[in-house]
C-alpha cells in the first residue's frame, strides 16, 4: 500500500513544480511590470465649436407690445329707401373704391312719384302765373278807384299762397330725387367688402338692423397696442421731438415683420388694472399684409445706438457670475469673458463692457467648455 502511494508521488511532484514554476513566472512578469514607469496620458481632443466675430453696428433701441390690427374705417352700408333689392354688384370679399356701385334698388315706386310731383309743379306754377297777372291788373285798376283796395289785398294773399304751393311741389320734386339716388347704393369708403347680408330679391328695409354689407379700409390702417406705464416717459420724449416716430408690426412669433408705419398718438390715461397705456400707429399697408383684428407684436423705434459692439444673442452664456462669452484666444483655446449686457436688436445683443470687434466668440458648442479648453472652429451650421 506504502509502495503505491510513493510511486504516486514520484509521478505527481514534477507536475507541482512545473505548475509552481510557471505561477511564480506570472508573478514575477507582473510584479516587474508594474515597476515600470506609467507612458504618459495623451492629451484631451480639441472640442469643436461655431465661432462669430464681434461686429459694430447701430442698435435700435426699442419698445415692443401686444397690438391688434384696427380699421380707420368700418361701415354697415344700409339702404336709405325701403324696396325690393334688384340687384348686387360687388362680390365677397372685393375691394371697392369710394363711390362704387354696390347695389340697385326697385325705383319704379319713386319714378312714379316722380312724375306725379312734376305734374303738380306745372299745375301750381301756372296758378301763380295767373294769380300774379290778375295782381298786377288789380294795381293799375285801384290807382284809378276802380275796384276796392280789400280786392287788391286779397290779390297779393292769393299769390304767396300759390307762390307756397309751387315752393312746396318743388321741395318734394327735390325729396323724390334724392330717394331715387338712394336706389343705387354707393360705397362710402375705400376698402374691401365682408360677406353678403341679403340676396337679391329680398324687400329691404332703412330700420333694417344688419344692413346690406360691411365695409373694412385697409389702406391705411392702424395697430393699437399697449405699452407698460413705465415706458410713458421716453415715448412723450421721443414724440417731443417732432419727427416721426417709426413703429413696425411682426408677427406673433416676432420673426417676421409684417409692415412699417408711423406714431399717430398716444392714450390720455393708464388702464389702472394693467397698468399699461395705448398707443396707435398708422400703416399705408399698401400690400395689404396686415389683416383687420389680426394679432401683431408692434416694435417702436426710442434711439439708435451708433457703432455698438454686437454678438449674436447665443454667445451669451449666464452663470452665478453673471453673463460671460467664450472668446477665442489665439493658442486655439478658449477664456470666459465677463461682459456687461445691453439691449437686443433682432438676433444680436449689444455689449455694453468686455468684449472689441474683431475678436470671436462661441456660439455654438459652449455647453462642452471650460475656462482654457481647447477648441477647433468649425463651418456655422
Amino acid at each position: 500500500m506504502s509502495s503505491t502511494r510513493t510511486k504516486w508521488a514520484w509521478r505527481i511532484a514534477p507536475l507541482a513544480l512545473a505548475l509552481l514554476a510557471v505561477g511564480g513566472y506570472g508573478l514575477f512578469a507582473r510584479a516587474g511590470g508594474a515597476a515600470r514607469p506609467a507612458s504618459p496620458a495623451a492629451p484631451p481632443r480639441p472640442t469643436p465649436v461655431v465661432l462669430a466675430p464681434v461686429r459694430t453696428r447701430d442698435v435700435g433701441v426699442y419698445i415692443t407690445g401686444l397690438g391688434a390690427v384696427t380699421p380707420l374705417n368700418t361701415v354697415t352700408v344700409h339702404t336709405r329707401v325701403d324696396g325690393q333689392l334688384l340687384s348686387v354688384k360687388f362680390r365677397e370679399g372685393q375691394l371697392v373704391g369710394e363711390g362704387d356701385l354696390l347695389a340697385e334698388i326697385d325705383s319704379k315706386p319713386f319714378e312714379a312719384q316722380l312724375t306725379q310731383y312734376q305734374g303738380q309743379l306745372t299745375r301750381d306754377q301756372a296758378l301763380l302765373d295767373n294769380a300774379r297777372l290778375d295782381l298786377t291788373r288789380y294795381e293799375t285798376l285801384a290807382k284809378t278807384d276802380a275796384i276796392p283796395e280789400q280786392q287788391l289785398d286779397t290779390q297779393r294773399s292769393l299769390v304767396r299762397q300759390d307762390e307756397g304751393a309751387v315752393e312746396n311741389d318743388r321741395g318734394l320734386l327735390e325729396s323724390i330725387q334724392v330717394q331715387l339716388a338712394y336706389c343705387r347704393i354707393t360705397s362710402p369708403i375705400t376698402g374691401r367688402v365682408g360677406l353678403r347680408q341679403v340676396d337679391p330679391g329680398n324687400i329691404v328695409h332703412a330700420a333694417d338692423a344688419s344692413g346690406l354689407v360691411v365695409i373694412t379700409q385697409l389702406q391705411p390702417i392702424a395697430v393699437i397696442f399697449t405699452i407698460p406705464e413705465d415706458s410713458i416717459p421716453a415715448v412723450l420724449a421721443r414724440i417731443a421731438r417732432g419727427t416721426p416716430v417709426p413703429v413696425d408690426a411682426y408677427d406673433r412669433e416676432q420673426r417676421r415683420k409684417l409692415s412699417s408705419g408711423t406714431l399717430l398718438t398716444i392714450d390720455n390715461q393708464v388702464d389702472p388694472t394693467t397698468g399699461t397705456v395705448k398707443l396707435k400707429a398708422t400703416f399705408a399697408n399698401t400690400d395689404s399684409r396686415l389683416f383687420s383684428s389680426q394679432f401683431v407684436n408692434a416694435r417702436l423705434l426710442l434711439d439708435v445706438k451708433p457703432h455698438a459692439i454686437v454678438v449674436p444673442a447665443v454667445a451669451v452664456q449666464r452663470g452665478t457670475g453673471g453673463p460671460f462669452v467664450y472668446v477665442m484666444t489665439p493658442e486655439q483655446t478658449v477664456t470666459v469673458r465677463q461682459v456687461t449686457v445691453g439691449v437686443a436688436d433682432g438676433d444680436d445683443v449689444a455689449i455694453d463692457t468686455g468684449l472689441a470687434a474683431g475678436e470671436r466668440v462661441v456660439i455654438d458648442g459652449a455647453d462642452r467648455l471650460r475656462d482654457g479648453s481647447r477648441v477647433v472652429a468649425q463651418a456655422s451650421r
